[in-house]
């Protein structure tokens, strides 16, 4: 089973993304890649934006130092290429979101168009046999590719938290990979969570790496959300799939559940569904009292618990109609508790006082 592990790819991105967080910090600040605190930021201080930057830079080279590529490696990295951009340039000038999302449908289209990196099945979701696609599964592919990304992007709240929801992503798909006996693909996700793992360090300020904190980022968030769902499209589409698709939803299901349960609440108050605000999962934990740190944990938890189901559902072979509409179920539940959480909160609140 890991007969294809090779730990030069990973040991050289995990060296190469230290060395990239560390000397692009000076440029960060000529540059104005530097997030500042306001009205829904209130970190201290100017911060880094480069830490999606150096995750992207450490997985490029990499693979080519070592020669061990993502499958259509070419146009993976000219789509990963093409996401940094945009999210440097928002990151730097604030882009409109109509305009961001235009361009991650250009990126989306060299996945699904030009690297045919697309959705063909969903599999037995209804229980009737498997859902095909047509044509259709490219322009479905490219609505599923913006919204991982934007998935990726709305959950980057807090420290650690896109980063860790990255990592739990990526060590259930690898695990997967191993299970299905298919250890010669896991190089291209074993080399981003080794480039991830620093930027944690330093966007925790662990013991060693305080005093230079350094943030994700709309590069990196964008980064990682485009190259996760580019391995799950392709891992679980095709008759040498190495999982069902309705797993990969369940393994991102808490990311997927907060980007719909909030663009359901701005639409139902008439707001777009593009605009920032404070009502992300990391923001309730917040305002209910939580500190960062447990915000974070908690939350991670959850994810860890979503992506247990979809390992679970995978290795016993649960049918995957049963685990998609448990997956609808738990999304009706999660926009519902979500919409009324405050008075929820006060309930709970009042008879914990008696």
């Amino acid at each position: 089973m890991f007969s294809q592990l090779d730990f030069l790819p990973v040991f050289t991105a995990f060296f190469v993304a230290i060395v990239l967080l560390v000397i692009m910090t000076p440029f960060a600040h000529q540059l104005g890649l530097v997030d500042e605190p306001n009205g829904r930021k209130t970190h201290s201080g100017m911060v880094p934006l480069t830490g999606g930057v150096a995750i992207y830079g450490a997985v490029i080279i990499a693979s080519f130092v070592t020669d061990v590529w993502f499958k259509n490696g070419s146009l993976f990295f000219t789509a990963a290429t093409l996401i940094v951009l945009l999210g440097m340039l928002d990151d730097r000038f604030d882009l409109s979101a109509k305009g961001r999302l235009l361009c991650q449908f250009g990126v989306a289209a060299i996945m699904a168009l030009a690297a045919q990196n697309y959705i063909t099945s969903l599999g037995d979701i209804s229980g009737f046999g498997d859902f095909h696609f047509g044509l259709s599964g490219y322009f479905f592919t490219l609505i599923c590719v913006v919204g991982v990304i934007n998935a990726f992007n709305m959950i980057d709240g807090i420290d650690g938290l896109a980063g860790g929801m990255s990592l739990i992503v990526l060590l259930a798909v690898v695990f997967l990979l191993l299970a299905s006996n298919n250890s010669q693909a896991i190089m291209a996700p074993m080399m981003v969570i080794a480039a991830i793992v620093p930027f944690m360090a330093f966007n925790l300020s662990l013991r060693g790496f305080k005093g230079n904190k350094i943030f994700l980022g709309d590069s990196g968030s964008m980064f990682v959300g485009l190259t996760i769902v580019w391995l799950l499209v392709d891992f679980t589409q095709g008759p040498e799939a190495s999982m069902r698709p309705v797993a990969a939803v369940w393994i991102i299901g808490l990311p997927l559940m907060d980007m719909a349960a909030i663009m359901f609440r701005r639409a139902k108050k008439g707001q777009s569904m593009l605009k920032p605000d404070k009502h992300h999962l990391h923001n309730i934990f917040m305002r209910a009292g939580f500190s960062s740190a447990r915000s974070l944990a908690t939350i991670l938890l959850m994810g860890c618990c979503y992506a247990l189901v979809g390992i679970t559902g995978e290795l016993l072979n649960i049918p995957e109609y049963v685990m998609f509409w448990g997956f609808i179920i738990s999304l009706i539940a999660y926009t519902l508790v979500l919409q009324n959480i405050w008075t929820i909160l006060r309930f709970v609140r009042t008879h914990q006082r008696r």
